[in-house]
């Protein structure tokens, strides 16, 4: 009998950040006078279950088939649809967190292939319809802790990135997982221009040690709030690790490489004194700039009435502390 993994962390549909405030979030942080990471730069179940009458949205996603995981229904408030597609992170459409959904609708998703390879037996390159049909998708609440220490939660629909990584059978040398973004300049404007893409070196890249790629809560996205994902979310098929910093989830991959050697990362390339290979929550742990002692949970509710929270050591997923036994986090951060 196959012993089924159970999470630490149990979030519901009462726990998950209005989607209006997800996106708001920048305007709030601003107001607060709090910059973050930007500044450093120039059964089934049925997608309708998770609008309200008032939601709304310029993208039209299509509603996906998925099981619901109750080993991931945790008990914290549900985020608007609208706030999560319409403010956002996505340098390549430019560093202003409105400027995804702004500039998003220049990206096309079709066609799309994402490939697995390196040091692996059974290289592969699936396209976009294979991604959604090849693994069943299911439904996880996670909390999401940013760096700039807000945090929210949301219900993502996916497969574990290590279903795909043991379709191509990785060699027993192979230790470390690369994990590209699409470069496509003539759709993404950040990636047309240094000032409008805030400096850095494209394409995006991350990147992880392989027994966290292949442990039960990291997860290959390609969903949220019951429809497939929108272009500035990072369609169609994103990362999410949610014992880690957000900017670890790297979205619109296209690339996934085994590896023996540590891979370059984009903000730790950046700013490797601000930004580590590893970036797991750690409230011990401050960003140069801040305290991560603490975190703004936002839900539901106006922006200046949120509740400022305690952080907990790995996003509160204890089931990872395993992989990092013996290990200086403070060193490794």
């Amino acid at each position: 009998m196959v012993k089924r993994f159970k999470p630490s962390v149990r979030l519901t549909e009462n726990d998950v950040t209005d989607e209006a405030i997800y996106q708001d979030r920048r305007r709030y942080l601003k107001a607060m006078g709090f910059v973050g990471a930007s500044s450093l730069l120039a059964g089934k179940a049925n997608a309708i279950d998770w609008f309200s009458d008032d939601d709304e949205s310029s993208f039209k996603g299509k509603p996906l088939d998925f099981s619901v995981n109750e080993n991931y229904r945790i008990s914290e408030t549900k985020t608007p649809y609208e706030k999560v597609t319409t403010y956002n992170n996505f340098f390549e459409f430019g560093t202003g967190k409105e400027d995804p959904a702004e500039y998003a609708d220049e990206f096309n998703t079709e066609p799309w292939t994402l490939t697995v390879d390196g040091m692996v037996e059974k290289p592969f390159t699936l396209d976009h319809a294979q991604l959604l049909n090849k693994f069943e998708l299911e439904e996880r609440i996670y909390r999401l802790r940013c760096v700039e220490a807000w945090s929210m939660v949301i219900p993502w629909i996916g497969f574990e990135l290590s279903a795909l990584l043991k379709e191509a059978a990785p060699l027993s040398s192979a230790k470390y997982v690369a994990l590209q973004t699409i470069e496509r300049p003539e759709q993404m404007r950040g990636q047309r221009s240094r000032f409008v893409g805030g400096g850095i070196d494209y394409p995006y890249v991350e990147g992880l040690r392989l027994d966290e790629a292949m442990h039960p809560l990291a997860l290959m996205t390609v969903g949220l709030y019951g429809k497939t994902l929108p272009p500035q979310n990072g369609a169609p098929i994103r990362l999410a690790v949610p014992w880690k910093y957000g900017f670890k989830s790297i979205k619109s991959i296209v690339r996934i490489t085994l590896t023996d050697k540590m891979p370059p990362t984009t903000w730790n390339r950046l700013a490797p004194q601000e930004y580590g290979f590893y970036a797991n929550v750690n409230p011990q742990v401050d960003h140069p700039r801040w305290s991560q002692a603490s975190e703004r949970r936002i839900t539901r509710g106006g922006l200046f009435s949120q509740e400022r929270i305690a952080t907990q050591l790995f996003n509160g997923y204890s089931e990872v502390a395993s992989l990092y036994k013996n290990m200086d986090l403070t060193r490794f951060f």
